[in-house]
Order: structure tokens, then sequence, then C-alpha cells
């Protein structure tokens, strides 16, 4: 296997494993929030429960992404020790400040899981304010380092040297607001889903399950409200990307052609020999309206840049169809529940809209994973955008990446087996103390 493709393959299984607990390292605690939030207001025990629940189910997962995070800080100086000894000192803050978010979160998280009773209810309910902020915040310093690869700012190159760094200026980069913003709802939207779908395999069993009621009626209702702000922050990158990154945007559209009025491309398989797209349906002026709003633009092809600053069309292009697909309906399954729920006043529990919302719960990562393959391979060959290559990143040390890659992959399927099995059981068993939580 050629060492540069063998170590873009263990870095970015790293980052798919490691993103799904990044991402409900920033959800869960909205949840917890809310449904305590709840109990406070309403004396409902069914709301603590739910709190407690999710608190462990969040304490969990955040063991697992501190370590599966760990291990990519390792292959950040294993695989890439250029792009660090480049981009250090310019990305150098945004870690750090993550860092910080972290061992905040970590503090508050461990006095949320600890203090219920040794805290009254109301400062127990506040420590879970730094625990949601925090988490918030470490993704969003990460999210801006990655921006600004994407649209690298902040620094000065002289002589193939980075010279008169301002970390200010790397950090409010032109792509981190969008970017970061997409992100952050993305998180939440995931979350809410993935909740609402353990709980309507509850719901399936017994529709009168009230516990089962709260914590569907809790996720659903977050997720189906941020869903449709998703589209809109979606757009809102979008149109960054055309202006920063128009190489990126071509290969999300298959765009192999400079075209005046550029369709929208729905669907379809690019076919990059013969310089056209199978199967898919054009939009007339459609991508010209969405990235200029001016059905007359023009918007630059693949065919405008040289072949080798082109990413791999058909990956981006198929990865960016699946997360709008994906996030589209969505956005439908939440209008769906609303509207049950705005008819009947009450939970939704038509088998047919638990089982959509099942679906939803996987398919709500898969295009949190499909949008960061957009984001990282519609950059490539930069590691920097037009900067520094992800080629000039690899380490000199080659023969150590394939053994790194069986090593780590098999710490991840370790990890793996390890959650599903505590969170089986953590779904499975009741409450300690909370005689109340039996029986409901």
């Amino acid at each position: 296997m050629d060492h540069l493709f063998a170590a873009r393959v263990q870095f970015a299984t790293s980052l798919m494993f490691h993103i799904v607990f990044a991402v409900y390292g920033i959800g869960m605690p909205l949840l917890m929030l809310i449904a305590e939030g709840a109990w406070l207001r309403t004396g409902d025990a069914q709301f603590l429960d739910l709190a407690k629940r999710w608190a462990r189910a969040a304490g969990i997962l955040f063991a697992v992404g501190a370590v599966s995070g760990t291990v990519i800080s390792f292959e950040l100086g294993l695989l890439w020790p250029k792009f660090m000894q480049f981009a250090g000192a310019i990305i150098g803050m945004p870690f750090s400040m993550e860092a910080f978010a972290f061992f905040i979160e970590a503090i508050f998280l461990a006095l949320y899981l600890f203090g219920w009773d040794r805290l009254s209810p109301r400062a127990h309910f506040l420590t879970a304010l730094p625990v949601a902020i925090s988490g918030a915040l470490s993704g969003i310093f990460v999210v801006d380092a990655n921006a600004w690869m994407n649209s690298p700012t902040g620094f000065h190159m002289v002589a193939g040297q980075v010279r008169d760094v301002d970390p200010i200026a790397a950090i409010l980069n032109p792509f981190w607001a969008t970017e970061a913003t997409h992100m952050l709802i993305a998180a939440y939207v995931t979350v809410g889903f993935g909740v609402a779908a353990v709980h309507a395999v509850a719901l399936l069993r017994d529709r009168r399950d009230a516990y089962a009621r709260r914590g569907f009626a809790i996720a659903f209702a977050v997720a189906a409200l941020l869903s449709p702000f998703q589209f809109i922050s979606g757009d809102a990158n979008a149109r960054t990307v055309a202006a920063l990154q128009p190489p990126k945007l071509a290969a999300m559209e298959a765009l192999f052609h400079t075209t005046r009025c550029a369709p929208e491309m729905l669907g379809g398989i690019p076919d990059v020999a013969h310089q056209s797209v199978r199967y898919g349906i054009g939009v007339p002026c459609g991508l010209s309206v969405l990235a200029k709003l001016n059905p007359h633009a023009v918007i630059a092809g693949l065919d405008a840049f040289p072949t080798r600053d082109r990413p791999n069309t058909l990956v981006v292009h198929l990865a960016f169809q699946i997360m709008v697909a994906v996030g589209t309906g969505l956005v439908l399954l939440g209008m769906w529940g609303f509207v049950v729920a705005w008819r009947t006043r009450q939970t939704p529990t038509n088998p047919w809209l638990l089982r959509a919302t099942i679906a939803a719960g996987g398919l709500s990562v898969v295009a949190i994973e499909a949008g960061w393959i957009v984001t990282e391979v519609g950059r490539q060959p930069w590691a920097v955008y037009h900067v520094f290559t992800t080629a000039q990143s690899l380490t000199a040390a080659s023969n150590t990446i394939i053994p790194s890659f069986v090593v780590f992959s098999g710490i991840y399927v370790l990890l793996s087996a390890v959650l599903i099995w505590l969170l089986v059981r953590l779904a499975t068993s009741p409450l300690p103390d909370q005689p109340h939580s039996e029986g409901r």
C-alpha cells in the first residue's frame, strides 16, 4: 500500500471513530439540562430518571472519546510531524483552548455525576451548564483549527518559513464561523435523533411507557427544531466554499466543465473518464443561484484547475449527496413528528414514525461522517489549502505506518466492543438508588 494513502486511511479511520464521541460530548449535556430542568419545574420523577441515565451515558461516551482523542493527538506526531512543525505555532492556540475546554468539561461532568446527593437540586442543575458550554466550545475550537486549514490566515511565508504569526487572525479565519456553526448544529441534531431512536425502540414495545415517551419527546423535539437550521448553515457554508475553494465545490457538484447557469446536480455517479455524470438530475441554473444568487453566474468546473489540484470527484460528490439526502430526510421526519404531535396533542407513537426515527438515529451519524469526508477529501491534495500539501506533511518513518494502523485499529475494535456492552447494560438495567425508576 502507498505510504501516503495508508497514512490518510489510518487518520481518517481515527477521525471517523472519534467524531461520534465528540458529537455526543456536545449534544448529551443539552439533553441532560433539559431533562433536569423539566424535573425541577414539574417534580416529575421520570425526568429525573432521564437526566441520571443520560448523564451516565454521557460519562461513558466522554471516557471513550478521551481515549480516541488521545490516539489522534499521537497520530498527528507519528503520521504528520512535518505538518505539526509547519502549523503548530499558528494553530497551537485553538488546540490549547480546546484542551482547557476539555478539562473544564471533565471537572464539571464529574461534579454532575457524583453530586446528586451532595448538592442542592438547583446547584446540581447549574453544574450542567459548564458541561454543555465547554463541550460546545471544545468542538468549536477543534473545528476552528480545521477551518484554518481550509482558509489559512494569520501568518506570512518568507523563504519557505512561517513568519509574523498572528494567532487571533488565524482563529478568525474566513471559514471558522460557517464551519463551526454547521458542525455544532449537526451535533445537536445527530444526538437528538440518536437518543430519540433508543426511546423509539422502547415505545415500539410499549407505547404506554411514560419514561420512554418523555425521553423520546425531549430528544426528538431538539433534533426536529434544529434540523431546518442545519440547512441554513449548510447553505452559508457552501457559499463560503464557492468563494474560497472552487475546486471543492466543483467536485461536490461533479461539475466537470466551467458553466454559465450551472445546474444543481441531484444524485448521479460521476464518470471521471468521460467527464460526465450518470443517472443524475440537473436542476437548471440551480448551482449558480445557490452559490452566487445569480442564475447567470459562471461557476468554475474541474477543467479550470490543474489535474493535480483536483480532489477525488467520485468520493466527494457521493459523500455530499448522501449528506444532503439524509439531511433532507431528517427535516421531513421532524416536520412529520410535529404534525402528529399537534394533531394528537401528545407524544407521537405512530409505529411508522418510530421506525423512521430508529433509522434516523443511524443515518444522522452517516450524514456527519459524509460531511467530514466532503470537508477533508475535498481539500486534497492540500493539508493547508494552497500552502502545504498532505504529501509534504507525511512522516519520513514510513515503515511505521502499517504497524501503527494495525495497532490503532485494534484499539478501536476493542473500544467499540466495550462501549456497546456498557451502553446495552446501561439501557437495560435499572438506576441504582431510584426506586421510582423501576416498574415504570
